[in-house]
Formats: structure tokens, sequence, C-alpha cells
């Protein structure tokens, strides 16, 4: 059943689905052009999780963050804001400290407490505890005037504006189940934490980047009795290309360059710089690891086996247990290893938001690849019958490059969404085609 605009419900401008870095950003940008001079611009956020939290999984206490605090939730959009990583260290104490300190890359459990710092100021415009269900379209005559966000705790918010912030969803090679032998390393802390007090004998990290190294030294350090195999295809840990040149990929100008230019252009700059982000290793962590390798070398005591050009075949539960088969991609040579876990490190996948949109989904733009259409201000395209409009934040990386779920570009990009919904205006296309924005 579709809802009709003349009901008399509250209506909101946004509607944000999801409350993470991304759409806790957006709420900021919101709180504060609020508190200006302008039009108040009136918003809601639900988020499924009881409270704030960003990868909890992985806040390894050691771990520090691969982007420079300043590029944190508000600094490169409006350096002044109350909201910075500065701020949060003065509020904090720590601001002399972390200036002697003499980094520009907090530890990620700081950040993360930082985010929950921020998320506490601005708590009155999201629901915690909240799944969204489903969207529906409001029409006006034949037009689609406003969408009605079906909560799972029965509430419906009307909104003139959708901001899809779902984040990612941890990815598993194809025909891998996950279960108590064998998770993402999305679940690491949490694992570790259930394990504690068991005496493991060995463990098997499928992956090659960031994670997968933190993974490894973790459960090296945690469990001084197993084994711990490093299972990648590659024949070592690549490091991360952070050099000053290499890192303006993530400058904002980049995203103008990238979405302007054709798919090839787009498709060598993802292989140009891929490094950067993908399936790369800080250097200090190579280091470490590879002190360890060769320390255990010369004790004659070899837990840390890195077992490169290699891939795993066949991964199998056995219910007390997880066998897993390694095959060397040189020699085809298989090697039976039998682990108490199997943790694949093999990244994360956007959502696709069209599964949310029910009746709406088919009416978004896609190319010929079948992705998302999306517009330079991170809307989806639409047909043009839609007013309102269905933003992203992520699952953009194939039009806007490689910031799209990243913190580096985050911002700026919800300041560049915050204007569009305060100053676009629909520019009437003809029945069938697709609207676009009037800049």
């Amino acid at each position: 059943m579709t809802a009709e605009a003349g009901e008399q419900v509250p209506i909101y401008d946004v509607v944000g689905v999801g409350f993470g870095p991304s759409n806790l950003a957006l709420a900021i940008a919101l709180a504060e052009h609020n508190a200006g001079q302008a039009e108040p611009v009136t918003a809601h956020f639900l988020e499924r999780q009881p409270r704030f939290g960003w990868h909890r999984g992985m806040l390894i206490d050691t771990a520090t963050m691969q982007v420079s605090f300043l590029k944190d939730l508000v600094t490169m959009r409006n350096p002044t804001s109350e909201f910075s990583f500065l701020n949060y260290l003065h509020a904090a104490g720590r601001l002399v400290d972390f200036i002697n300190h003499k980094n520009l890359f907090p530890l990620r459990v700081e950040f993360h407490d930082y985010f929950e710092w921020a998320a506490a100021k601005v708590d009155d415009v999201v629901s915690y505890g909240t799944e969204v269900v489903s969207v529906r379209p409001v029409y006006d005559g034949g037009e689609v005037a406003y969408f009605d966000v079906e909560a799972s705790d029965g509430a419906s918010l009307r909104a003139r504006n959708l901001v899809v912030g779902t984040g990612l969803r941890p990815r598993l090679p194809e025909g891998v189940t996950a279960g108590a032998r064998i998770w993402h390393n999305s679940e690491l802390l949490f694992r570790v934490d259930a394990l504690r007090g068991t005496d493991p004998k060995r463990f098997v990290v499928v992956g090659a980047g960031q994670s997968a190294a933190e993974v490894a030294a973790l459960l090296h350090e945690k469990f001084p009795r197993a084994e711990v195999c490093a299972v990648f295809a590659r024949y070592g840990y690549s490091p991360a290309d952070d050099s000053a040149f290499a890192n303006r990929i993530f400058d904002p100008d980049a995203v103008d360059q990238f979405y302007g230019a054709g798919e090839p252009v787009k498709d060598r700059l993802m292989r140009y710089h891929g490094a950067t982000n993908y399936s790369a290793v800080d250097i200090d962590l190579i280091d470490e690891l590879y002190r360890r390798v060769y320390r255990e070398k010369v004790l004659g005591t070899e837990r840390l086996r890195l077992l490169n050009v290699s891939r795993p075949v066949e991964v199998t539960d056995t219910g007390t247990a997880v066998s897993a088969t390694v095959e060397s991609l040189t020699t085809g040579e298989r090697t039976v290893l039998e682990a108490d876990a199997v943790v694949y490190a093999t990244g994360y996948l956007p959502a696709d938001p069209t599964s949310l949109l029910g009746e709406l989904g088919p009416r978004c733009a896609r190319d010929d690849e079948g992705r998302l259409r999306v517009e330079r201000d991170y809307r989806i395209t639409t047909e043009a019958a839609l007013r309102g409009g269905i933003y992203l934040q992520g699952g953009t990386e194939h039009t806007h490059g490689i910031t799209s779920s990243l913190l580096s570009n985050t911002a700026v990009r919800v300041g560049e969404i915050l204007r569009s919904i305060v100053d676009r205006k629909i520019v009437p296309a003809p029945a069938g085609e697709f609207a676009v924005s009037a800049r």
C-alpha cells in the first residue's frame, strides 16, 4: 500500500539510514547549519546498533589510524568547528600530550572515542537500536513527493530526502560460510575474548592487507603457544603507498577529476593508486612481523609461518577443528592444516541500497555494467517523477573514486550533500527520463 502526500504527518528534510562516521559527520554539518542564520534543515537518523560503533571488532589497542587526525569529521569542511579532533583532545585533557607525541596518526581506539564523543553531542537526532526495514514512496498525483521510512520498532518517518550510509559488509570468498571456527576479521576481538582460557594450537589467517597483518600479529602475541599461518597469494606483505604525491588521490579536488574522467581513465587511476589503500600494510607492521619471523628462526621455534604465493582451496569445519587445504600457486603442492580457527581478512563490499527501496529501486538509473548512476552531489540519478533525493555515503567508488567509503573526504562530502539538499531544484524532464540537478 502506498501513502498519499495529503496525510498529516511530520516531514523531515532528511532521514538518514545508518549512523556510522559518515552520517555522524552529516548530523554535525546539519547542527552547524541550523545554528546559523540559514533556514533550518530538519533531520533524523536510524541506526540498528544499540549505540555508536565503528569496526569495534578491530579496535586493537596498539593499532593506529591510517589517515591524519586532520581528516576528522569536520576539519576539512570547517576548521573552526567545535566538533574537531583537536577540540576533543582539549576536552579530554590530552591536547598537550598529543602535541608532544609528534604524530599525525592517533590510536584507532582514541579516534573511536572521538567519534563517540561527537556522537553524544548530536544524539537527539538519532534513534539507536532501530533498523530500517523498508522505504515506501508517498505520491502527490503521479509524482513521488516524499519517502516513508519504515523502522523495525514500528515507527514511520516521512522524508523529503534520504541519505543512505549503511557502511560496508564483510566479504567472504564464494563458497565460504562463516561459523564458530570460520570467521571474518571484523569479529576478531569478540572471538579472541571468547578464546581466552582455551589453549588453541593453530590459526590460519587468509589475506595480505593491513587487517590480515594486524590479525596475524595479534593472534601471535595473544596466544604464545599457538602457531599462526598467514596465507596469501603475494610473495610478501606489500607496503602502503602513503607518499605525499600519491596521497593526492584522496584530495577533494581528485573527486572532481575522477568524476569527470572517462571509464578507461577511472580504471587506470584505481589500478595505479589501489596500493594507497587495498592489500597494503603499514611498513612499521611489516618490519615488526619480519622481526618476529627472523627471531623465531634464530630460536628454532617457528610459530609465525608465512605461506606466500598460496591460496586456500578447501576449508572444512569438522566439528572439532577446521581442516584447511592450502595450495602453492607455483608448484601446485597442497598442505593440509588442522586449525582451531580460520580467519578471513578478505575485505568488505558496499551494501546495495536498492534492497531497501522496494518499488523505488527500479526507478534508479544504472550504467552499462549494472552499477548505480550517481551524480556529482552523491545523489542517485532517478526518474524525474521522484522529487526528493536519495544520496549515498559509500558505494560510489565507481563514480567518485577511492575515497567513497574512506574517512579522508568525509567532512567535505557531507558538506556537498548538505549544500545539494538545501540548494538543489529539480529540473523537469519528460516522463520516463531521468532528472538531473540544476547547478
